[in-house]
């Protein structure tokens, strides 16, 4: 082991250090966010009674991001953090992300959630399945509203993704089948949209973070800009207040 966290189950599972360094992070980076993962956050939530076990034994996403806020407000977090220039916050951000990569399983609580939810008729819980799953209506919906993908307008739909703007844990039921909360968006662009690395100022100019690294590589950059309606632009403030890594 290289002594980053690693997850238990298939052999080719990726340990934090190895997956920061996949991602492009460099050694020195890897090797603090996720010493500060295994020790140093782990040990002022355990001293501040917010967790019973080491952070890095931690396996569902939906558990570590309940942890996220609390940790980030206590008074050592908050000193070391700044002290830190956000070092501490940021490797949080990672490990959280970590997660949701290594065990995929955002989704299928989501759709778990949606099965298990009372009140809700079979038609309804089917249709929202198939929304959670970029399938169904909410996709359909989107390709007859941009005709391509909203950014770079490439039209063929096979290689382009339905991409909720406020997230789907953050949007009511009638949110997430709302046709003005998507975007048809290319693979490379809806991740980093879903990651909150790019978002979109009202006038539809995309802003970058900070954060991102390697655009070029990434097919981002500055002049890419997105036209957004009157119905598209409550959703969008919301991605830019709440999901856009500033």
């Amino acid at each position: 082991m290289d002594g980053g966290v690693v997850l238990q189950g298939s052999s080719k599972t990726l340990s934090f250090h190895q997956w920061l360094v996949s991602i492009g992070k460099s050694e020195k980076t890897a090797k603090n966010y996720s010493g500060a993962i295994q020790s140093s956050i782990s040990n002022w939530a355990l001293d501040g009674n917010i967790i019973k076990e080491s952070l890095s034994e931690i396996r569902e996403p939906a558990q570590f991001y309940a942890l996220i806020e609390p940790i980030q407000q206590l008074p050592v977090f908050l000193e070391k953090n700044t002290k830190g220039n956000g070092m501490y916050s940021a490797a949080l951000r990672q490990y959280a992300e970590y997660l949701d990569s290594q065990t995929n399983q955002s989704v299928q609580e989501d759709i778990e959630e949606i099965l298990s939810s009372d009140g809700i008729s079979n038609t309804d819980k089917a249709t929202l399945v198939n929304t959670r799953v970029g399938q169904g209506k909410f996709r359909s919906q989107l390709i007859d509203q941009w005709r391509g993908c909203a950014v770079t307008g490439y039209r063929d739909v096979r290689f382009l993704l339905a991409s909720h703007i406020k997230p789907w844990r953050e949007s009511n039921n009638e949110e997430r089948l709302n046709r003005y909360n998507g975007v048809l968006l290319l693979p490379n662009l809806d991740k980093v949209f879903d990651l909150g690395y790019i978002t979109f100022e009202e006038s539809g100019r995309i802003r970058l973070s900070r954060q991102l690294e390697n655009t070029q590589v990434l097919g981002v950059h500055s002049d890419m800009s997105i036209k957004l309606n009157d119905c598209n632009q409550y959703f969008m403030a919301y991605h830019r207040e709440q999901c856009f890594r500033g």
